[in-house]
């Protein structure tokens, strides 16, 4: 099980390191290696959250995930982004901006410096909303219990996480975009933050909006699905699936996609404290995609969060986290070391409380006959 899913993720690592160090020694070996665990450390709450939606598709969309999926993580995200930030900033095209990198990386770095405040500020904004929109939500089982029942009663309010993350992007934009931090010192970009911000907004509603509709169908289809293979049977035709459910699945791909981007935004910029080598940077961050891909897979094949039901509850307090974070770091520089602590604490937290929940549960289940009132004691977390 574990060499089926993990084996390109093995093979591509292999690879790569060997490359690394016959291209370019063994300082980009030993480089590529802890941009690879940085990008597995940063991006571990992304496999739980993205385990969470892949396990509503078939087997086929997650072929997928794992295939076309993980050329646009590593491609698109890993050595694309930083090459188009660049192109932007410095208003050259894309084949000057790689020139610019391997002829001039402390330009080059300089220039993503100047363009972190606008990454930041769509990036932490996108990651806010799904954790605002899950704290909000109310949920059967609850982690943290005396945190999550007043917040699932105000969120009753309508639009109410719209509303905290837009007055959050006006506190940033008049405190840490005032003095945000570039290569050059500390500048006003409070208007990049404001609309770099309400561009990560926009972007969540359209996506996370088109994905919720879909899902939705998806269900509806399914209903459909059985009634129309009762007919079929009767009538000796088979009826395929994966029309049915291709359209939802498709956009709950797409979310996904875009919720990786969103991920990759801390991973890419902190590369940069590390190296200036756009090709070492690729190779690490895509080296660690690999295993976010293949970690996703496992979690869904082996029902890991319907065992562990707070690991879902950690991740996303992870992702608040991330997402405070990065809107901090428009003024303030923050280790990525603490970055990627704060969200493995938060996850192997929820994982313990998960453990220690089934441990009560199975002894409840031993040593009382009554067990249903007791199971939903235990079950309701922290």
């Amino acid at each position: 099980m574990v060499l089926k899913t993990f084996g390109w993720s093995f093979a591509v690592t292999a690879a790569g390191l060997a490359f690394a160090a016959w291209q370019w020694g063994w300082e980009a070996f030993g480089i590529v290696l802890i941009l690879s665990i940085l990008e597995i450390s940063l991006s571990f709450d992304n496999a739980v959250v993205n385990a969470g939606i892949l396990k509503k598709m078939n087997a086929f969309w997650q072929r997928i995930f794992l295939t076309i999926g993980i050329l646009i993580a590593v491609f698109g995200m890993r050595l694309v982004f930083p090459v188009v930030i660049v192109a932007i900033s410095a208003q050259v095209g894309p084949v000057e901006a790689v020139q610019l990198a391997l002829d001039q990386p402390e330009q080059y770095e300089a220039l993503v410096t100047d363009a972190h405040a606008a990454i930041a500020a769509f990036g932490g904004m996108f990651l806010l909303m799904i954790f605002l929109d899950f704290v909000f939500e109310e949920r059967e089982f609850k982690w943290l219990a005396w945190l999550e029942r007043p917040l699932a009663k105000l969120g009753k309010i309508d639009m109410l996480s719209v509303c905290v993350a837009l007055i959050i992007l006006l506190l940033t934009a008049v405190t840490f975009a005032t003095q945000a931090h570039t290569s050059t010192g500390h500048v006003d970009k409070a208007a990049t933050v404001l609309l770099s911000g309400v561009a990560g907004l926009i972007t969540y509603l359209v996506v996370g909006g088109l994905s919720g509709y879909f899902e939705d169908k998806l269900e509806e289809e399914e209903e459909r699905e059985h009634e129309e293979e009762e007919k079929a049977k009767q009538q000796g035709k088979p009826v395929s699936a994966v029309g049915l459910a291709g359209k939802a699945a498709f956009f709950l791909f797409l979310y996904l996609e875009v919720l990786d981007a969103s991920f990759s935004f801390d991973g890419v910029i902190g590369a940069f404290a590390i190296t200036n080598h756009i090709f070492w940077m690729a190779l690490g961050l895509g080296i660690g995609a690999m295993y976010v891909r293949s970690l996703t897979v496992y979690l869904v094949r082996q029902g890991t969060l319907d065992d562990y039901v707070y690991l879902e509850h950690g991740a996303h307090y992870a992702i608040g986290a991330l997402a405070v974070i990065l809107l901090i770091t428009i003024q303030h520089e923050i280790s990525e070391i603490i970055t990627g602590l704060v969200g493995v604490f938060l996850i192997a937290a929820s994982f313990l409380s998960s453990v220690r929940r089934n441990r009560l549960l199975a002894e409840a289940e031993g040593g009382n006959a009554d067990g249903p009132g007791e199971k939903q004691e235990i079950s309701s977390g922290v």
